[in-house]
């Protein structure tokens, strides 16, 4: 079951709003959502990030950590 908020709130435990770069990361998720894009690069470690959209449209949680798992945890 997808989160209500899945698209506007990562998982607190996989990128807290504490992160000193939180907001360009929610930034970089926002703009590739937004053009239809499946991820961005983290800016910090340069890796590329699947968005909340795309992960959603796979339709099942792979169980691999995701930052944006648009996912209901059990």
């Amino acid at each position: 079951m997808l989160r209500p908020d899945f698209l506007e709130v990562p998982l607190a435990e996989r990128c807290s709003p504490r992160h000193r770069r939180f907001e360009e990361i929610m930034e970089r998720h926002r703009a590739a959502v937004e053009a239809g894009l499946p991820a961005y690069s983290d800016p910090t470690s340069g890796l590329t990030v699947f968005t909340a959209s795309f992960l959603a449209e796979r339709d099942y949680c792979c169980d691999s950590g995701c930052r944006h798992c648009p996912y209901e945890r059990n």
